[in-house]
């Protein structure tokens, strides 16, 4: 822009005076050739002419068209340097703080800006890699819970089994009762060691997501009598009502007395009272309802009792990893069922659903 307007007024200037020396040229020659008038004529021309063009002064568009130009170069300048630099010196702090571990600090952006995407993505990386490390710590602390409850309620069974074998084995049961009664409580320790390990291997394999289940069609009412049979050796304190229908599911058998054996074990625990376990049908699913007289869960312990390594306020000293609703929960919603709990006839309801297979009424006898 400079280089036109300087060339433009030396354009200018130079048509000026060569139109001058043309004049000037044909003066000499009308004066060579003895045409005198003609030669004073256009000397006088010439000589208004020069009077009439302005005096020579400095020109300033030169000066204006410099200062556009370094208005505009500024203005380039700092577009980029807004636009751009600031941006990616932003990127950089961004970088370094999350190389030292500070994922919350967030990262402002605009739309508008050419950037903007750019620096979106950047944001919405950190906010991933946090959510990343809190499920990380979560579980982690979670490994740790486990641990130690494991180390916790192993402990006491265990000591039980060996006062026991000692007692037998310093000849302390006297009498075949006395032994069978010993003997009984070594078992009934073992199965809890044995539920404990269980319980911890199924919370394992959830996190992981490596539980399978293997559905198949079963009679609930079969897997729940034999269940109660095994785990009522010496103990009256299990009524099971039959049903009067053939209660066929389509689940994990295996997943499905683990459940059983839960509801049992947590209302043998805590409630500490008779047990009523019975099978109803409800359009598409068999529920299977466990019934005890042990006062209930506290309301403000309703909300939680699902959620893992939660004890309610009424476990006392009773001891727990805090996982047997949680994984009677789990089972039931893979197997495509769910489950409930309801404070009523002086204890606690559950109430655990089942898809059933189609159903048929048995023979009359």
């Amino acid at each position: 822009l400079i280089a036109a307007a300087f060339l433009l007024w030396k354009s200018d200037a130079s048509t000026a005076r060569g139109n001058q020396l043309v004049m000037l040229n044909e003066i000499e020659q009308l004066a060579a050739h003895g045409d005198s008038a003609a030669a004073a004529e256009k000397a006088a021309a010439l000589r208004q002419q020069i009077q009439q063009q302005p005096e020579a002064r400095p020109d300033r568009r030169i000066p204006l068209m410099c200062g556009i130009c370094l208005l505009f170069l500024g203005g380039v300048t700092g577009y980029c340097c807004i636009a751009v630099i600031r941006p990616f010196e932003k990127l950089s702090h961004f970088a370094d703080e999350i190389a030292s571990g500070n994922f919350d600090l967030p990262l402002d952006y605009e739309r508008s800006n050419y950037f903007g995407k750019f620096t979106w993505g950047f944001d919405r990386m950190r906010r991933e890699i946090r959510n990343a490390r809190s499920c990380e710590r979560e579980a982690i602390e979670n490994n740790k819970t486990v641990i130690a409850a494991l180390s916790h309620d192993i402990k006491t069974p265990v000591a039980s089994v060996r006062a026991y074998a000692e007692a037998l084995d310093m000849g302390m049961a006297q009498t075949p009762a006395q032994q069978a009664e010993y003997v009984n409580m070594m078992m009934q320790k073992c199965d809890e060691i044995t539920k404990l390990t269980d319980d911890m291997l199924l919370h394992a394999l959830s996190d992981l997501g490596s539980l399978r289940m293997q559905p198949e069609e079963f009679d609930l009412s079969a897997l729940t009598a034999q269940t109660v049979g095994s785990l009522s050796a010496g103990r009256s304190d299990v009524q099971f009502e039959q049903p009067l229908f053939a209660a066929t599911v389509y689940a994990d058998p295996v997943r499905t007395a683990q459940i059983i054996g839960n509801l049992i074990h947590n209302a043998r625990k805590y409630a500490k009272t008779d047990i009523q376990i019975s099978i109803r049908r409800n359009a598409d699913a068999i529920e299977l309802h466990v019934q005890d007289a042990g006062g209930g869960i506290p309301d403000q312990d309703m909300p939680f009792i699902f959620e893992k390594f939660y004890r309610g306020s009424n476990t006392g000293s009773e001891q727990g990893a805090g996982l047997g609703l949680f994984i009677v929960k789990f089972i039931a919603e893979q197997s495509g069922g769910g489950v409930t709990l309801q404070n009523e006839n002086g204890g606690l309801h559950v109430t655990v659903s089942l898809p059933c297979a189609p159903i048929t009424r048995l023979p009359e006898s």
